[in-house]
Order: structure tokens, then sequence, then C-alpha cells
């Protein structure tokens, strides 16, 4: 059963390519930068993720909302994305954990969204031209009008959203949810003090924070603009950079306040934005990719090891700027060769570009959490020595 066409809606990109269909979230006009996703599962996941703040997220799997929503699966506390776009929707979801059909979602918290267009086309298109800046609306329905709204938007690049997602105070990590479904890990030594890991949420997941938590860390999570002596208050055993939305050059408080928590030598792991910052703390450079990668199949590896991985970013770091002397890559993303992962050779550092906390997607590299909590146990007994 697909949703019946009520309420006309409009979807123009930056180049003047519209698109007519209709209106499956709230009434309104929504502008950002157009990109999509190709994972077959996890839309909740994907709408929650803050790291797609200032996105409209095209869903090339061809009809949402069969499983409906529910508290357990979103990684923050609201739908983040600008607006939504789809093929076919369904609006009376058949799934035991539903608690919503993700129309009446979307309305609740105001996310406007187009169906009944061509992903496929419009997919198609974004992969050759590019991603790009495009408007949705119900209430703007003369393309020529949309369009300038369109092209008056910032664009992604330059733009710095982690204020707009950050947690504005400092708080200790404890699952409002407790979700059964978790998957097992290497918890604590029996008698051992919890680790305690300091977040710097740029526009952390959820279910990057239970990870953490379910292999024994004490997690304290502090805003993008903690100072580091702030953050060497709380003793921390190690420093987890998060993943987050918009270009990781322009996060420039994020930068410097790495680069001096390096000095610590404290064990320190990034995802996605995480990854790029600590990249560029330690004097490499990012660029914009063309459409970006965000799926939950994207395969990385190094030396004839590969792992399939979830990923969502528009920016990566380019190999030829990192400081090779000091600094190794250790993955690469497989379809295109960027850089998807790197460690310091003689510091505890290291980070991915990809998702292992998944939430969507395969569970391949959760080993990186061990790798870090041994990481934080080998400091700690440096430490104490």
């Amino acid at each position: 059963m697909t949703l019946s066409p009520t309420q006309p809606a409009l979807l123009v990109l930056a180049d003047g390519t519209t698109y007519k269909g209709w209106s499956f979230g709230a009434s309104g006009t929504a502008i950002g930068e157009v990109v999509f996703n190709t994972g077959m599962t996890g839309y909740q996941e994907v709408l929650t993720d803050p790291s797609y703040c200032g996105q409209i997220v095209t869903f090339t799997y061809p009809e949402l909302g069969n499983t409906g929503v529910n508290p357990e699966d979103e990684e923050s506390d609201r739908p983040q994305v600008k607006g939504a776009i789809a093929r076919n929707i369904c609006p009376k979801p058949s799934n035991w954990r539903s608690t919503q059909s993700l129309p009446d979602y979307l309305k609740q918290h105001h996310v406007v969204a187009i169906y009944g267009i061509d992903t496929r086309a419009l997919t198609r298109k974004l992969r050759s031209v590019g991603a790009m800046n495009g408007g949705i609306s119900t209430e703007v329905l003369d393309p020529a009008e949309l369009l300038e709204q369109v092209q008056d938007a910032p664009s992604m690049a330059g733009l710095n959203l982690v204020r707009e997602v950050t947690t504005s105070e400092v708080y200790e990590w404890a699952d409002p949810t407790n979700p059964e479904w978790q998957y097992g890990c290497a918890a604590a030594a029996t008698g051992e003090e919890p680790l305690t890991v300091v977040a710097i949420d740029f526009g952390i997941k959820r279910n990057i924070l239970r990870r953490l938590a379910s292999y024994g860390c004490r997690v304290i999570v502090v805003p993008a603009n903690t100072p580091p002596e702030e953050i060497l208050k709380f003793n921390p055993d190690g420093i987890f950079l998060s993943n987050g939305p918009g270009d990781p050059a322009a996060n420039v408080e994020g930068i410097e306040t790495t680069k001096a928590l390096l000095e610590t030598q404290k064990p320190m792991f990034g995802i996605c934005m995480g990854h790029q910052i600590l990249g560029l703390s330690l004097g490499g450079e990012t660029f914009k990719l063309k459409f970006g990668h965000r799926g939950l199949n994207q395969p990385c590896g190094l030396r004839q090891k590969v792992e399939i991985t979830s990923q969502n970013h528009g920016f990566a770091i380019a190999a030829e700027s990192l400081p090779h002397t000091s600094v190794e890559i250790s993955h690469l993303n497989l379809n295109d060769r960027t850089v998807a992962g790197l460690r310091h050779k003689s510091l505890p550092l290291f980070s991915v570009q990809y998702h292992p906390e998944a939430s969507p997607g395969p569970h391949d590299a959760d080993y990186l959490f061990d790798r870090f909590v041994e990481a934080m146990r080998e400091h700690r007994k440096a430490r104490e020595q």
C-alpha cells in the first residue's frame, strides 16, 4: 500500500532541473544540499544522524516507511535532515517495534519531504554532475521562484554546521532507550576501574556512545567548543572525535583543540568528521568529493584485507597532504581510492572515514572500538608505572 497523493510538492535543483511530486512530510519550504543514500534499510537512522544537518537526502531504495519509526532507532533526539526525497511511501507500517508512521513522524518534526519523483534519474544526475543545492516546497510551486531561493543559499564548502548540532552542555552518557538489540563485545576486565573517554561532540551518533559504553567505558560528552584545558580536567584515558556535518576545514575551533590535545599523547580515535579533524590537525588537507559516499556497502581496506562499511561524508583527506614521515594511511576506499583511515606511526592516534558503529550497516569494523580500549589500557598502565 502506498500513500495517496494529496498535497503537491516541488523539487528544484540549483541548475534549474525541476521534479514535481507529492508531500509526505510537513508543509513548507526546505533548502539544502541534495545528496543520495544507497542503503536499503535504516532510513530512520539516516534521518536522525546529525551528519546530515543542512542536507536534503534522496533515498535510492524505491519505498520507504514499511517499518515505521520507533524511539530505539533514533541517532539523535530528532530528524536532522533539511528534507527527504523518496520514490514511494508506505503510510501504514508493519513492524512490531513501530510506534509511528514515517509521514506522521516527519510532520511532527516539521521536515519537508517529497515523493512520487524518479529518484533513479535524480541519483544519476547527482552522480554525473555532483551534489548541489536544491529546494523542496509545498508552498512555492513556481520553479523560477523556488530556484531563486536555492541559488541564494550558501554552498556546503566552507560551511561550519557543527555549532548547530553539538550539545550545549557537558553530560555523561546514559542510554535512554537501553535497546535489547545490542550485539556482543569485549567488556571491561573484572575489577577494572572504567576507562574515561571524553567525546568531543561535532554531531555524535547515539550508537557510537552505546558502543563505547558497551566496551566498559565511562563516556563524558562535551560541546565542540570546549577548551582543551577543560577537557583535561576530566583526566580522560582517551579522547574521541565524533562525526558531524559541514566542511571540516571550517571547524577551526575543533582543529585547534585537537592540535592542543595531541601534545598530551593520550589515545585518540576519530570517526568521519573526527577523522578529518584529526587529519587536519596533523597537517593534512581536505577536499570536497563530487557526490560523496553515503551508503552501507562501501568496501575499504589495504594489504589484502577488506571491510564492508557504512559511510556518510562529502569531504575527504587529500592523501598527498599527509605528513608521511609520521602518519600512514591504514585504509583506502576501494571504489575511488580516497583515504578511509589513518594512524600515527608513534603515537596512539587513529581514525576512519567510515562508521564502525554501523546503525545502520555492517559490523565488520567494530574491532576499532576494541583497539581504542586497548590503547587506553596501555596508556593507563604506562601512566601508573
